[in-house]
């Protein structure tokens, strides 16, 4: 059996025309709502306001430095002068003994130290003077002395020990050689070596200053070299 259907209940031919009635609606409700307008209203209540303690800030309370006044100054001393009469009768009488010395005075004087000035200018050591002390022949000579009179240790020898000796020693006024010392030594074998050569140096032409003959330091290296 068949369903018959009338005509004018069939929605399907209106279909198209309820959805573009849907978003012709729709569109509108957009619409409105962005065009809708709301005033804000008055402010009826502002809240409480609380009151707060504010600490009062205590200003210390200062006083000025009182100033001191300067100490009062020292008092004046004022001399007294003691006025004496002078009828006043002295008891003791100065004495004024004669100091005028004739023939028969005696005047002790004390004589006059010179030993010991002479003895310094004797004992006195000149570094550098106008005319320096000088060996007999020369520089050339003096080396040549010592090379003839040095004689090389023998325990030295053995040890392989080498070097320069300095030897300082004072020329006298006559040109004798005295107080020989080791201004820097190598080995105490080398120095006591170098020590007896110096001591039997002959005597030197003396250095002398403003002409007079004088004291001179003077000092020689001697080189220990092995072969």
């Amino acid at each position: 059996m068949e369903v018959k259907k009338s005509p004018k209940a069939d929605l399907e031919n209106k279909r198209n025309i309820f959805l573009w009635i849907g978003f012709v609606v729709a569109l509108g409700i957009v619409l409105a709502a962005f065009e809708y307008k709301t005033t804000p209203r008055a402010a009826i209540d502002l809240g409480n306001v609380q009151e707060q303690e504010v600490e009062e800030e205590i200003i210390p309370i200062t006083r000025e430095q009182e100033v001191k006044p300067p100490p009062p100054p020292p008092p004046k001393v004022v001399e007294v002068l003691n006025i004496v009469e002078d009828d006043v009768e002295i008891e003791d009488e100065l004495e004024i003994d004669d100091t005028e010395a004739d023939e028969s005075t005696i005047i002790d004087v004390a004589p006059v130290v010179q030993a010991r000035e002479e003895k310094e200018e004797e004992t006195k050591v000149f570094f550098i003077v106008e005319d320096m002390p000088e060996f007999p022949g020369g520089e050339m000579a003096l080396r040549q002395y010592i090379a003839n009179t040095i004689k090389y240790p023998a325990i030295a020898q053995e040890n392989g020990i080498q070097g320069k000796v300095y030897v300082t020693f004072v020329v006298d006024k006559d040109g004798g050689v005295s107080d020989a010392r080791i201004a820097r030594g190598v080995d105490p074998s080398l120095d006591k070596e170098a020590l007896r050569v110096v001591n039997t140096l002959p005597k030197w032409k003396p250095g002398k200053q403003r002409g007079e003959p004088v004291r001179v330091s003077y000092t020689v290296p001697i080189n220990f070299v092995l072969q």
